[in-house]
């Protein structure tokens, strides 16, 4: 992902927001036969204030991405949406796409199979939870035979990244007028109304006032 200043993303604070709420992520690597891609949830190392993950993939996913053994590229998409020129007023413009993103790269430890159930319960746990009723991995009718089975055909892995970058394109480079004009227009109604994108830029409208009175 191509760095500008204007959109950067520095605020660890703010890049485990996103990776918080959007635990649904791309992992890559590249290998002797070309670039791999898989997708699976990943959750924020608890353990740790810092960008570190954990995670698992399913067998024989460890051994396609070589997991531990070459760098990683973890990637997660937070909100994001069409941008008309129609938004900016009677001005001469051209559509975009605003988003947030987060891409985390290293080379992941792998987890004791110990470990890895540790992140498996809780990531059925930070799930679960907010269902109605909760069914938790090691709840009836699961037991530990059917639990620990399932377990096994999986890989944990701990990444603490070696390199960041993170990007919050959210119209920041325009005036404030305009970035509450398709706030405005993110909020009605229409083809691209997207609520949760005009969520996010009210967010990072918040930010560049503030950084500014």
């Amino acid at each position: 992902m191509r760095q500008n200043p204007s959109f950067t993303l520095a605020d660890v604070t703010e890049m485990r927001r996103v990776i918080e709420a959007n635990p649904w992520a791309t992992i890559v690597s590249s290998t002797d036969e070309g670039l791999v891609a898989s997708h699976y949830a990943v959750l924020l190392d608890h353990e740790r204030d810092d960008l570190t993950i954990v995670a698992h993939v399913g067998r024989p996913d460890d051994l396609i991405h070589g997991l531990g053994e070459r760098e990683l590229l973890v990637i997660f998409q937070g909100p994001h949406g069409y941008v008309s020129p129609g938004w900016y007023g009677d001005v001469p413009a051209v559509p975009t796409w605003n988003y947030t993103a987060v891409h985390l790269a290293g080379t992941p430890e792998i987890l004791s199979p110990e470990e890895n159930l540790q992140v498996l319960d809780r990531l059925v746990e930070r799930f679960e939870t907010v269902m109605p009723e909760p069914r938790l991995m090691w709840q009836r009718p699961n037991d530990s035979a059917f639990v620990e089975r399932l377990a096994a055909g999986t890989v944990g892995f701990r990444l603490t990244p070696s390199r960041v970058i993170a990007k919050r394109k959210l119209s920041q480079n325009k005036p404030v007028e305009t970035v509450e004009s398709v706030i405005t227009a993110l909020e009605g109604e229409g083809p691209y109304a997207n609520r949760s994108l005009a969520a996010e830029m009210r967010r990072a409208q918040g930010a560049r006032t503030g950084a500014r009175s």
